[in-house]
């Protein structure tokens, strides 16, 4: 089996002690600091029988102020794992970082990939550890030897295996939409489609959420993207 020299793993350890004690600054700023990049967004992810379908607007605000039209909320953890981020900018992107970093080396260590339910516990840990200091909601997403899983990590830190997911501001809106339209046993197709709609509905009613449309279908045999315009909406 591979293994991992102690270096490597001295300093990915040396890289997450120094992001969690503050010595990153966008990871430590305080969730309620005026002027702070936030993700209020919408974003969800969806289970079918072989993958799992991603999905998410494109908005990034500060205050009132929008800062980015196009962000990618739908984060590559591994090759067979993607997260969707709502919450902090700053906060969601240093966590992501963090658990890839881990991820890494214990996927190094082990010689194969990582589990879902590993990553997704990462992320657990790490949003129950410092629910205090945070403001992240995360949904992970994947495809491993055991199928495919979604979980969703909200704030404070639970963990909760779903069929299907939502979060963000925009999540709000859809509640209702989301449970009488979901079947268990969609395909493919039938997912995408149900995901954009979901996603463009809460885009139509949240102040927070609008951009584009941003999916990510994972299976087997890899992630295929997509990106649908304000026309194809």
């Amino acid at each position: 089996m591979f293994s991992v020299s102690s270096p490597l793993r001295a300093k990915y350890r040396r890289q997450t002690t120094m992001m969690l004690e503050g010595h990153d600054e966008s990871f430590n700023e305080s969730p309620k600091a005026n002027g702070e990049v936030s993700l209020g967004t919408t974003i969800m992810a969806i289970r079918f029988d072989h993958g799992v379908v991603m999905a998410a607007d494109s908005r990034t605000t500060t205050g009132s102020f929008i800062a980015n039209r196009v962000t990618d909320k739908i984060y590559k953890v591994t090759d067979n794992i993607y997260c969707c981020r709502s919450g902090s900018a700053a906060d969601t992107q240093a966590i992501s970082d963090i658990v890839k970093a881990n991820l890494t080396v214990h996927s190094l260590e082990l010689g194969q990939p990582p589990a879902v339910n590993t990553a997704a516990k990462v992320f657990r840990s790490m949003c129950y550890k410092y629910r205090d200091q945070l403001s992240a909601g995360i949904i992970v997403g994947g495809v491993d030897s055991t199928g495919p899983h979604v979980y969703s990590i909200p704030l404070g830190g639970s963990v909760v295996e779903q069929p299907f997911s939502i979060g963000g501001s925009g999540s709000t809106y859809i509640y209702g939409y989301c449970d009488a339209h979901y079947r268990p046993g969609m395909s493919k197709e039938e997912c995408i489609e149900f995901a954009k709609s979901c996603v463009a509905l809460a885009m139509s009613r949240d102040g927070s959420s609008g951009g584009l449309i941003r999916l990510a279908v994972i299976t087997p045999d890899g992630v295929e993207r997509q990106v649908v315009t304000g026309i194809e909406q």
